[in-house]
């Protein structure tokens, strides 16, 4: 018996074994193999195995990119070996699939006013308002560096998306 494993009947003809013991389009799973062999045996038919789906692996935009480049790769293992230190995280990520992960991104104030906050003005430079809106106020982590907003003097606010689960 296992817990990731559900096991059901079917037939050839492709219908399945319900609760009730009857053959129709809808199926009666179980964790338990050696059983449905037994029913298996006894009505007429096969066991077929449900597996649960892998969960998919979280990563990095840079660690995608070497998944991505795996599967063009003649041998994808060794691809990934040569081009990162977390070889077994990348290999599941390549056979099981991924989601990558959302840059976090922070609201950062002025230091002064604690009330002020930074944004990136169009010409390329950060400045300070008391209002935000509309203002491209969110900064990534290689922006806070970038920016030299990432001291200890500066007060950052991680900017939640409630759409990230």
């Amino acid at each position: 018996m296992s817990e990731e494993k559900l096991y059901a009947v079917k037939t050839d003809k492709g219908k399945w074994l319900n609760q009730y013991y009857f053959w129709g389009p809808e199926t009666w799973a179980r964790p338990d193999k050696d059983d449905r062999e037994k029913v298996a045996k006894h009505y007429g038919g096969h066991v077929v195995t449900f597996v649960q789906e892998p969960k998919k692996v979280v990563l990095s935009k840079e660690q995608a990119q070497i998944v991505e480049d795996a599967h063009d790769s003649e041998i994808p293992a060794t691809f990934i070996s040569r081009h990162s230190d977390g070889e077994e995280l990348l290999m599941n990520a390549y056979v099981n699939g991924y989601t990558v992960a959302k840059e976090k991104k922070y609201n950062v104030k002025v230091p002064q006013t604690q009330t002020s906050y930074y944004y990136k003005g169009s010409d390329g430079h950060v400045h300070a308002s008391d209002t935000s809106g509309g203002l491209d106020n969110q900064f990534s982590d290689y922006e806070l560096q970038q920016y030299g907003l990432d001291g200890e003097r500066f007060t950052k606010e991680e900017v939640t998306d409630d759409e990230e689960v």
